[in-house]
């Protein structure tokens, strides 16, 4: 069933200074956009990983829940994950640029337990939910942010409930793609850098709320973080 009290969200009068500055081309740009939700563009981005990848974080969340997503994705995954909840389920997807909410929107067509947003997730949401859903956004975001997105994302899911992260990690020291990695999150992911050697757990206040779980996938370059809100001592 739908969240207890449905998402109140406030209008983005203007975008993040970070994303307008750093990624207009990739995520705000019209010309751009098209091109990049592209299957086979999101598998080169990802080393042809990106069906693992988004099998892995689906795989996490089970038909009937409400999920969270937390901004929308590249590719296939937002139907992906709404056909995974299922109609007895929900998909809320927020993202704080309309152009992505409208280009998230034609691909969940189709799809009624599905519904996408404009919202800023580094404000607290007035909802709650049974998981909630971070793909490949940590990285793209500074420190500050990082933080704030973390925390709000703790605070929407119910005892129980789980938060997943996939994203980026620092890879193997044997890696052969260690090297490019690097120019690539210098030229293009300069908030990347600062992600890679820090537990996620570690971003929140309330980690000790929940129980944390890590695995990582080709050569260590990504991994899978969940945190499982602990349930309430009667």
């Amino acid at each position: 069933m739908p969240p207890s009290s449905d998402i109140a969200t406030q209008p983005v009068e203007v975008l993040p200074d970070y994303l307008s500055r750093t990624y207009s081309w990739a995520y705000l740009d019209p010309r751009t956009v098209p091109w990049l939700d592209r299957s086979p563009v999101v598998s080169a981005i990802l080393w042809g990983n990106a069906a693992r990848l988004m099998r892995w974080a689906v795989a996490q969340f089970v038909p009937g829940e409400t999920v969270l997503q937390a901004a929308c994705v590249y590719g296939g995954f937002s139907p992906m994950l709404a056909r995974r909840v299922g109609e007895q389920g929900r998909l809320t997807v927020l993202d704080v640029a309309p152009i992505q909410v409208d280009n998230v929107r034609r691909k969940l067509v189709g799809l009624p337990q599905a519904e996408a947003r404009v919202a800023d997730l580094t404000q607290r949401q007035d909802a709650c939910f049974d998981a909630a859903c971070c793909f490949f956004l940590l990285h793209e975001v500074p420190a500050r942010e990082r933080r704030l997105i973390v925390a709000n994302l703790l605070a929407a899911v119910r005892p129980g409930g789980r938060v997943v992260f996939v994203d980026y990690h620092r890879a193997s020291a044997w890696h052969p793609l260690r090297p490019l990695m690097g120019l690539v999150f210098r030229w293009l992911e300069p908030f990347a850098q600062s992600l890679l050697d820090t537990p996620i757990e570690s971003l929140a206040e309330a980690a000790s709320d929940f129980e944390w779980r890590k695995q990582t996938c080709f050569g260590g370059l990504y991994q899978l973080v969940v945190a499982t809100r602990r349930q309430v001592s009667e």
